[in-house]
């Protein structure tokens, strides 16, 4: 039944092209374990390859404190992840978090700790990730999993759920009595996390323990996807758009071509931690038709979809609107104004690339 609802939202899809409505996805708690490591265009990344902006000495300083982070510390002291540290001398934090703009190599940085820290258990997710597999595995069991590791690293911790929120303290506060170290990165302050969402006093009780336990380095500097890239997403004439399509698929590459419409439907029946399992194999995404969105549960859909496009390096072509002005109303005025600046970015870079 669901693969027929899916097929009726697809029929600009020439013949001879695959669709990414037609996969739907499964993901075990073994492969979201197996896939925690860093995206492919950070299989790589190291404190020598980031490149400082001169204009920011401030990059330059986080890259210098991170160097750091697992050199042996004075004044360890006890206490947990949330609780009160009883020594005296001046103990370090658990946790360290990149906060800092768009663009400006966070996930290069957490990457590159990840690299760095010793031991071969060490993990690397979204935020998102590492809910799913709570979801997957149940807590204890995740929990278990985990235990042990010498560096837990979370990127693009921006929290849109005040569940997810007690369970993601809850977890790392275990993980941390066992001697695990966090990192993690944000376009927004921890102390601000859900700013303009949530007021729950629970909440924010949580997000203030959370925040307590992490020395923030604040990295500022100007989006290096945009330095060299101007303007809007490029959009390409039909013309354009059936060539490129035909010229990929005549060098064997895996193109899947849909609707924006059939894509945005597709989504909205995939779980945000599969997204990464519809693009398995892909090497060019082709949407036709896209228009501006006015739900937000649509558009927050598609910034975790571009989010793991971004991750695959996967060149993206389009037609009609501007792949970065899809987000109408009020959206970019909203609480999550951070998270659509950031796709807006990515967009622009993924239908720049060849």
């Amino acid at each position: 039944m669901q693969s027929q609802r899916f097929a009726v939202t697809t029929p600009s899809v020439p013949t001879g092209f695959r669709s990414l409505t037609d996969r739907v996805p499964t993901v075990s708690g073994a492969e979201i374990v197996a896939s925690l490591t860093p995206p492919r265009q950070f299989e790589q990344a190291s404190f020598d390859s980031y490149r400082p902006d001169p204009d920011f000495p401030g990059q330059a300083a986080a890259v210098e404190k991170l160097r750091g982070f697992f050199a042996p510390q004075a004044g360890g002291g006890g206490g947990g992840f949330f609780g009160r540290r009883k020594s005296k001398a001046p103990a370090a934090k658990p946790g360290i978090y990149l906060d800092g703009g768009f663009g400006v190599g966070k996930t290069h940085l957490l990457a590159a700790l990840w690299h760095d820290a010793p031991g071969r258990k060490k993990y690397f997710g979204t935020f998102i990730e590492y809910t799913a597999l709570v979801g997957a595995l149940g807590y204890a069991a995740a929990v278990a999993q985990l235990t042990g590791a010498t560096l837990i690293c979370i990127d693009e911790f921006e929290l849109d759920d005040p569940g997810d929120t007690m369970v993601m303290t809850r977890l790392l506060g275990e993980l941390v009595a066992t001697g695990t170290r966090i990192a993690a990165t944000s376009n927004t302050p921890p102390n601000a996390l859900g700013e303009g969402r949530f007021a729950a006093a629970d909440f924010l009780r949580e997000i203030q323990a959370m925040s307590a336990n992490f020395e923030t380095l604040r990295i500022d500097g100007t989006d290096y996807r945009r330095r060299s890239i101007e303007g809007h997403a490029v959009v390409s004439p039909e013309e354009r758009f059936d060539a490129r399509t035909a010229e990929a698929a005549a060098a064997d590459r895996d193109v899947t071509v849909d609707t924006f419409d059939g894509l945005i439907t597709h989504l909205a029946a995939v779980h945000p931690s599969r997204f990464i399992g519809l693009l398995d194999g892909v090497d060019l995404i082709a949407l036709r038709d896209v228009h501006e969105l006015t739900d937000q549960g649509q558009a927050l859909r598609l910034v975790a979809f571009i989010d793991r496009v971004y991750d695959a390096q996967i060149p993206v072509v389009t037609t009609g609107t501007a792949l970065d002005e899809v987000f109408g109303g009020d959206m970019l005025n909203g609480g999550y104004r951070k998270k659509y600046l950031r796709a807006m970015s990515r967009m622009i870079a993924l239908t720049s690339m060849d």
